[in-house]
């Protein structure tokens, strides 16, 4: 019981020093001078909910060890198809009964998904931590704007570029990190996104620097335009070729609608291929480096593969995410957004492709709910990958491995 309330004091103690600098001194402009405005009722309230927590866990702990976490029930193949397709037909006829706001989140949604579809190659299946995971995505997104930028290539015609360059550059970074494991792999990963990041800034004179590119074409439908009036001189834009009325929600549909579909051809080719013996060796290299190794397998080629793949991926989210906003800049592709799809790779389970889905859509919509709370949503955030930690490590929906069983 004394080591309980010595913990319990302790670990108050710590968590109302943290507090104090950010919720308890406050930065108050008063004329031409600035005062720290103190706050005491936060740390106060920070010290009595830490240490009451602390005091009641043995408790908590002996209660929720009856409690069981939820799983998924044991659903037939077949079954498990008619869902999809219903789930799939559901999506694609939503948006025309939507609002504009609930289909961009949506769309903004569907690019996470995937992102962290292709970092579940990478993480997931080959066991290989990367951090730096938002430079193939800025990769993608810069080799759409600067083909248009310096070519005047659509987004169709630079779609399948951008995805070769950003698997390139994972097919370079896989070189360096051959002999990594583990946290040193996180670091040099780490660099790499950041010196992505770095040489889009610098390169002003070929890259735009800090205010990047702008009036970047949305992407066509058969060669025609879903805008007012169409950029070419003597050309019809969708609407005016098929005499509808001028609409901005049909723009706003479709992109949503590509973005699923880019979204579902990720998991269909993902889903393929760790049925195939490139999945296998990525598992076994996940599991054990050494035994891979010894089973005439060769980890070399089996890392570029994960890396090259995954990259690809993020290039095409990175064109995409180009034509939707129409501007790129360094600024979309910082640290907390590798951070991020990450996260989304953890708390939907490694390996798991149902969970990536379901968790870049809540991580994506849930914080739309609480807009009064958006100051603090990085600390929520955090809290939330906390719990998950100690309640669920293995995620919402855990990898379920395909086996066989012999009469």
């Amino acid at each position: 019981m004394k080591a309980n309330i010595k913990n319990a004091l302790i670990s108050a103690v710590l968590a109302a020093l943290v507090v104090l600098p950010i919720f308890g001194l406050h930065l108050e402009r008063k004329g031409t001078r600035n005062y720290i405005e103190p706050h005491w009722n936060l740390v106060i309230w920070g010290f009595v909910i830490v240490l009451v927590l602390q005091l009641i866990k043995p408790f908590l702990a002996k209660q929720m060890a009856h409690i069981k976490a939820p799983s998924l029930p044991a659903i037939k193949h077949s079954t498990r198809i008619t869902l999809m397709w219903l789930v799939i037909v559901a999506a694609i006829v939503w948006p025309f009964f939507s609002g504009r706001n609930a289909v961009d989140i949506a769309t903004l949604a569907l690019i996470y998904v995937m992102l962290g579809l292709g970092l579940n190659i990478v993480v997931g299946f080959a066991g290989l931590l990367d951090l730096g995971f938002v430079g193939f995505y800025a990769v993608g997104a810069y080799t759409y704007a600067l083909l248009f930028h310096w070519a005047g290539w659509s987004f169709w015609e630079a779609l399948p570029f951008s995805g070769a360059a950003a698997a390139l550059f994972g097919f370079l970074l896989g070189f360096p990190v051959l002999r990594l494991r583990g946290d040193y792999l996180a670091i040099v990963t780490l660099g790499f996104g950041e010196i992505i990041r770095l040489l889009l800034v610098n390169l002003v004179g070929f890259t735009g620097g800090p205010d990047g590119i702008s009036n970047i074409p949305k992407p066509t439908l058969l060669g025609f335009e879903l805008t007012r009036t169409a950029s070419k001189e003597g050309a019809q834009t969708l609407q005016q070729f098929l005499g509808f009325e001028f609409n901005t929600m049909h723009m706003v549909i479709f992109l949503y609608l590509l973005a699923l579909i880019l979204a579902l051809v990720t998991l269909w080719i993902s889903n393929r291929l760790i049925r195939m013996p490139i999945g296998r060796a990525w598992e076994a290299l996940r599991e054990d480096e050494v035994a891979c190794k010894s089973l005439g397998m060769n980890p070399t080629k089996i890392k570029l593969s994960a890396f090259t793949l995954g990259a690809m991926f993020a290039g095409f989210g990175g064109a995409f995410f180009a034509a939707r906003q129409g501007i790129v800049s360094p600024e979309s592709f910082s640290f907390i957004e590798s951070a991020l799809i990450l996260a989304i790779v953890v708390l939907g389970g490694m390996g798991s492709q149902l969970g990536v889905i379901v968790a870049a859509i809540l991580i994506t919509v849930l914080p739309e709910f609480a807009r009064e709370f958006s100051e603090y949503r990085m600390l929520i955030f955090g809290l939330v990958m906390i719990l998950m930690m100690v309640w669920r490590p293995q995620g919402l929906f855990p990898m379920k491995r395909h086996h066989e069983e012999l009469k």
